[in-house]
């Protein structure tokens, strides 16, 4: 590709378009763009409205156009959740020019007088709705990017679900346009109207009293999951995941993922962290993907015995085994597969497997912790201490 230019035009269109863009626009062979935005600009040239799916098309579509002079039209900023990432990506930065103008977040943040960089920005366009459960903490604000019309009244409904309908909703439409409007209520009063497709939302967190605390950080309340008792428990979880030290970008294994706690808290860390579980019981799989959906995080649910499971995965850079390690060739097989520098970690409960991550432990080394958590519990009219199993933990860097 010679000649690629991505604009990035607002809600004001033409009018809002600085003179590199306009120029850009005037000189171009072909624009692409959806329909809405060819709409925006003079046809000075041949245009193309973006087929679907786009991103099985669009390798095509610039072969077909390479030597011409090509514009494509992008909403606000282009590398900010645009198609200007994509197609640097697809082609290398030096390959494509991009005129950005202000972006949705920065346009509605102008409008509410938030910082910007003290908003968490959440995207709905094609992502589920529970990955904005992370980012519902009191006192938070959140700029929420939609995906249509219906997307204010969903975040409403999962907000007053969560325990915070007294938090501040404001619906920010045709930013920038003469047509723009901005209205606001609380999750719980929001009523649905002629809500306009192209709308970005502020909100500002307020939890209800007794509300549950979700945080991001190791060890949720094992009431926060389904299970059916295949659970890490809250302080043997924090500790694993400490171990296992979450990092952004990085992949993790989870096999045998029982209800998926490692996974889901491995993925509430950072919203690039992946996590993969494998979990050989259809329906302990079938709620691990429940449990992962209502704490807002995508987790690739591999349905299998470990380690045959386990061949042709993504590389990892952590693994936690919860289950499985007697098995032959299970450790062998976790070990090898992680990454240079990547952590294995092993909880074991049984002596037998306590034999096996012993044997292991005095091969590898690494760092052999065992955990002894103990509850208060009523003991007749008083109370005592309550012994869970004792935890083994062993946990070793490639």
């Amino acid at each position: 590709m010679s000649d690629l230019t991505v604009v990035g035009i607002g809600a004001d269109g033409w009018s809002g378009l600085a003179a590199a863009g306009r120029e850009a626009v005037e000189r171009a062979d072909v624009v692409m763009g959806s329909a809405r935005q060819l709409k925006l600009v003079p046809s000075t040239g041949e245009q193309i409205a973006w087929p679907s799916p786009l991103s099985e098309s669009l390798p095509g579509l610039l072969a077909q156009n390479r030597g011409r002079r090509v514009v494509v039209l992008a909403s606000g900023d282009p590398t900010f959740h645009g198609i200007g990432t994509t197609l640097t990506r697809l082609l290398g930065a030096d390959a494509v020019r991009v005129i950005p103008s202000p972006s949705s977040v920065s346009l509605a943040c102008a409008r509410l007088g938030w910082a910007q960089d003290q908003v968490e920005v959440v995207s709905l366009v094609g992502h589920p709705l529970e990955l904005l459960q992370p980012h519902v903490q009191p006192g938070r604000r959140i700029v929420v990017l939609s995906w249509g019309a219906h997307t204010p009244a969903e975040v409403a409904a999962l907000l007053v679900d969560r325990g915070y309908g007294d938090s501040e909703l404001t619906v920010l439409e045709q930013l920038g346009s003469a047509e723009e409007r901005i209205r606001r209520a609380t999750a719980s009063t929001f009523a649905e109207e002629d809500v306009n497709s192209l709308n970005v939302i502020g909100i500002t967190c307020r939890a209800n009293p007794g509300a549950p605390l979700l945080s991001t950080s190791p060890g949720l309340p094992d009431e926060a999951y389904e299970s059916d008792g295949q659970l890490t428990k809250r302080e043997v979880r924090a500790v694993t995941l400490s171990r296992l030290a979450p990092t952004p970008g990085q992949l993790l294994w989870d096999v045998g993922g029982g209800a998926g706690s490692i996974a889901i808290e491995w993925s509430r860390h950072h919203p690039s962290c992946k996590a993969v579980a494998i979990e050989q019981d259809a329906t302990r799989a079938g709620r691990l993907t429940r449990n992962a959906a209502a704490l807002g995080v995508v987790v690739e649910v591999v349905t299998g015995k470990a380690p045959e499971a386990l061949i042709d995965l993504e590389t990892p850079q952590a693994v936690f085994v919860g289950g499985g390690a007697t098995k032959t060739g299970m450790i062998e097989t976790c070990w090898q597969a992680l990454a240079p520098g990547g952590r294995l970690v092993v909880n074991a409960v049984t002596l037998e497997t306590e034999a096996v991550v012993a044997k292991w432990y005095a091969e590898l080394g690494g760092d052999l912790v065992r955990l002894a958590v103990q509850r208060a519990s009523p003991v007749g009219g008083m109370t005592g201490w309550r012994a869970a199993m004792p935890v083994t933990i062993w946990s070793v860097t490639k």
